[in-house]
């Protein structure tokens, strides 16, 4: 059975000031994530589920209509606040922002019984990343075994602001052995740093693994995310900004010994836009990657 791609494209973009899963770079408009469906087809993956809300599905509809008909199957699941869970019989009052992450892979269960990769719609992997990913998902993929794409700390910022990414430690077998969720990561001189929850700064090696929310699960993983959620709504669903997201819950399934987690190398490049100052550089990225090939003038 071939795998399927996760692609979470529900974010609101605040920090962008628009619609960035619909923003074109490519030379015909082109969205980031048209690259990476191009990719994961290469790879040989079967469907693609989409994560989103329903505010934006019209837009969805407008950009890529039919662009995908004939070459691979895409569905959509919608993440909203009150999306039906098991253990949860209301939702706090009020809630203006996404549950997390973690949240949005659990909407998706009911499209899913393959094993699966997980990508945010305005990140680019690179194409390397999904064959070795594809392969992990096809070969090695298991009920207790996970895999997630590794990157480079220096690789992966932004000049124009903070981002958030998961700060990663693996073992001598490539197995992850802690990730954690850090947010307003920037550089500061010619370090690295964030600050905590408390306000305390701390500094960061450059050559930092990280991850980019890049992550191939086994099915069984559904069953995980919705305890964990459930745990999460009843002890931090009143607060208004908190929220759940997948490094927290591998971490603490980690921890537990009830999973591993494979870390995947592999050469490619990242790519993202968080603000709209990066748009320019993604896009002469993919200007760049077509002169040499990696990509066709019109990818469809």
């Amino acid at each position: 059975m071939k795998p399927s791609l996760l692609i979470l494209a529900a974010g609101m973009g605040s920090r962008y000031g628009g619609l960035k899963q619909v923003d074109g770079v490519g030379p015909n408009q082109e969205a980031i994530i048209e690259y990476s469906i191009y990719d994961a087809i290469k790879a040989g993956f079967g469907k693609v589920v989409c994560v989103i809300r329903r505010d934006i599905a019209a837009a969805f509809a407008e950009k890529f209509g039919d662009k995908f008909k004939d070459r691979i199957e895409v569905v959509y699941a919608f993440q909203e606040l009150d999306h039906p869970v098991p253990g949860i019989a209301t939702f706090p009052e009020g809630r203006e922002k996404p549950w997390g992450t973690a949240h949005a892979v659990l909407v998706a269960r009911e499209y899913i019984q393959e094993p699966f990769a997980v990508i945010n719609a305005d990140d680019y992997y690179g194409v390397s990343s999904f064959a070795v990913m594809a392969e992990f998902l096809q070969r090695d993929c298991r009920p207790d075994l996970y895999s997630m794409v590794g990157y480079v700390l220096d690789n992966t910022l932004s000049d124009h602001g903070t981002v958030n990414r998961g700060i990663c430690e693996m073992d001598e077998n490539a197995l992850l052995t802690d990730v954690v969720e850090r947010t307003k990561i920037h550089r500061e001189g010619t370090g690295i740093q964030y600050f905590d929850d408390h306000g305390v700064r701390h500094l960061l090696d450059s050559s930092t693994l990280v991850s980019m929310n890049y992550w191939g699960f086994h099915p069984a993983v559904f069953d995980h995310l919705e305890k964990a959620f459930v745990a999460f709504i009843h002890t931090e669903g009143h607060l208004p900004k908190s929220e759940l997201y997948i490094p927290t819950v591998m971490n603490e399934l980690i921890k537990r010994g009830e999973v591993q987690v494979k870390v995947l190398t592999c050469d490619a490049h990242w790519h993202g836009v968080t603000y709209q100052e990066d748009k320019a550089f993604v896009v002469d990225a993919f200007r760049g990657m077509i002169e040499k090939g990696v990509y066709p003038e019109r990818l469809w």
